[in-house]
């Protein structure tokens, strides 16, 4: 079976190493080029790290993007020039990002998740049919845990599960966005969706989605106990990638939930 070329960017990030790494592994795969936003002198795997650019693009068939949204958009734009297909697990987008990232997705295939695991991609299905079926007589909220090193909060994948609640509720997101918390002990349910982030230790990441009428609660939760599994997911999707036409695609497509 013929490989396909793959460019990583933020090759230096945690993300990045774990790509890198299943990279190698993987028999589909042939690493291309890695960049950084800024220069690196040591070559990885006999490959010297560029910063984003036409040439270090050029010939790759796949880019796997976890960064920030500054660095996502100047690949975006690159890619976009060179008609290169653009896999996205970088968050903290606003909603004009997210709008933006639509238009470039007119041009070029791109598949964009909050999370890459295929079991929080499950999780969120399951947050849309609770939502759904619970109603609007039961509140919700959602809290979270990562390390100490992740700087955006709430977690993109908080965010995608609050899409969850209000696409079975059939609500606009952003009308029912409510308060952000950080570090606390507890935290209210409202009648917007309120998240709680906690940043600790080396903790890979847990999400818990909780409904309650006062009578009840029900939990829906996901916990990550090794980070090869979103880098896993992450070349499963631009595997996935290499035969779609132009559009924004997600791990619902990847997994055909309807």
């Amino acid at each position: 079976m013929k490989k396909f070329n793959l460019s990583i960017t933020g090759c230096m990030g945690r993300m990045g190493q774990q790509l890198i790494k299943n990279s190698k592994k993987n028999n589909r795969v042939k690493l291309y080029s890695l960049t950084e936003d800024r220069i690196i002198s040591k070559k990885i795997y006999n490959i010297k790290p560029q910063l984003n650019s036409e040439d270090a693009f050029k010939n790759t068939d796949v880019i796997i993007d976890f960064t920030m949204p500054k660095c996502t958009f100047e690949v975006l734009k690159i890619a976009s020039k060179l008609k290169k297909r653009v896999v996205i697990g970088t968050t903290g987008f606003t909603k004009k990002e997210e709008s933006l990232i639509k238009s470039y997705s007119k041009r070029i295939p791109i598949l964009k998740a909050g999370n890459m695991s295929l079991g929080i991609n499950l999780l969120m299905y399951l947050t849309e049919i609770a939502s759904g079926s619970l109603g609007n007589k039961y509140l919700s909220k959602i809290f979270e845990v990562h390390h100490k090193y992740k700087k955006d909060f709430p977690s993109g994948t908080a965010l995608m599960l609050g899409k969850g609640i209000a696409i079975g509720k059939n609500k606009d997101f952003y009308k029912i966005l409510g308060k952000k918390y950080l570090n606390k002990n507890s935290f209210p349910y409202g009648n917007k969706i309120n998240f709680n982030s906690i940043r600790k230790g080396e903790i890979i990441g847990e999400h818990e989605v909780l409904f309650s009428n006062k009578k009840e609660i029900i939990k829906l939760n996901h916990e990550a106990f090794d980070r090869s599994l979103y880098s896993e997911g992450a070349l499963t999707a631009a595997i996935w990638l290499m035969n779609k036409k132009s559009g924004l695609y997600s791990m619902r497509d990847l997994m055909n939930f309807k």
